[in-house]
C-alpha cells in the first residue's frame, strides 16, 4: 500500500510572517509534521509543497522530498487547498486521474498542526480502515454549539442559523470541529475537486493537541501544550 503525505507549507503568511519557519521549542514549525510523517508506520512518501526555496531547502534537510516548487498561483491566501493537493499529485504521478499508477491514499498534514504526531496518524488510519470510509478528517469538540447561534435578517431580526432550537445545555446534542490536523483522502476524490467524500471517518483529538498556529497568541499556546505533553511523556 503506498501513502503519500503531503505536507502544504506556502512562504507567505498574514497573520503571522514566516510561520513554517519560525521556531517553536528549538525547532522550525515545519519539522513537527515531517518528523511526525516520517516517524508515521504507514505513510510511504512525504512530500512537502511549497513555493519558497528557502522552505524547500529546509524540508530537504529535515528528511522529506520537495521534487517542485509550487506554482506562484498556488501559494495565494485564498487558493483553495484541494488545488494544492491536485497540483502535488499532477506532478508526482503524471496524469493521475486516468492513470493507473498513483497513491492508494493521500494524507494532507498541515504544518500548522504541531501538537499532532506520528501516533494520531496511525491510529486515524487504522480508523479509516476499520470502518470501511472513503475519507477522513480529525475533529474535537466544539466549544460554542451552532444550536445556540443565530443571524441577523434583512429586517434586523434574529433568526437561528439551525431549524430546531435548543434552550437548555443539556439538551445540546455533541457537535465537532475540523481541526486541521490530519485529512485523509483519495486520489479518485482529489481528482473530481474533493478533499473529502460521502463516508468521512471523524477521528477525534482532545482539545490541547488541537492547536491550529495562524498568530502569535496561537504560537505561544503551542509551546505551552508541548512543554506539558513533553513533562507527561518524561513522567511516564
Amino acid at each position: 500500500m503506498e501513502v503519500l503525505a503531503v505536507i502544504p507549507a506556502r512562504g507567505g503568511s498574514k497573520g503571522l510572517p514566516r510561520k513554517n519557519l519560525r521556531e517553536l521549542l528549538g525547532k522550525p514549525l515545519l519539522g513537527y509534521s515531517i518528523e511526525a510523517a516520517l516517524e508515521s508506520r504507514t505513510i510511504t512518501r512525504t512530500v512537502v509543497s511549497t513555493d519558497s526555496e528557502e522552505i524547500a531547502a529546509l524540508a530537504q534537510q529535515l528528511g522529506a522530498e520537495v521534487p517542485f516548487l509550487r506554482p506562484e498561483r498556488l501559494a495565494a491566501d485564498e487558493t483553495p487547498m484541494i488545488d494544492v493537493i491536485s497540483h502535488a499529485l499532477e506532478v508526482l504521478y503524471p496524469g493521475f486521474r486516468n492513470g493507473p499508477r498513483v497513491p492508494d491514499w493521500v494524507i494532507v498534514l498541515q504544518p500548522t498542526s504541531p501538537l499532532r504526531s506520528h501516533k494520531h496518524i496511525d491510529a486515524a488510519f487504522s480508523q479509516l480502515f476499520e470502518m470501511d470510509g472513503d475519507s477522513l478528517a480529525s475533529v474535537c469538540a466544539a466549544k460554542e454549539s451552532p444550536f445556540w447561534m443565530f443571524r441577523v435578517d434583512t429586517s434586523g431580526f434574529l433568526r437561528p442559523i439551525l431549524s430546531r432550537q435548543v434552550f437548555r445545555r443539556q439538551d445540546l446534542p455533541p457537535v465537532f470541529r475540523l481541526n486541521g490536523a490530519i485529512y485523509i483522502t483519495q486520489p479518485t476524490l482529489v481528482a473530481q475537486r474533493r478533499l473529502l467524500g460521502q463516508r468521512i471517518v471523524p477521528f477525534f483529538m482532545a482539545w490541547e493537541e488541537s492547536v491550529d498556529i495562524d498568530n502569535e497568541e496561537d504560537l505561544r499556546l503551542a509551546e505551552y501544550m508541548l512543554k506539558i505533553k513533553m513533562k507527561s511523556n518524561r513522567c511516564d
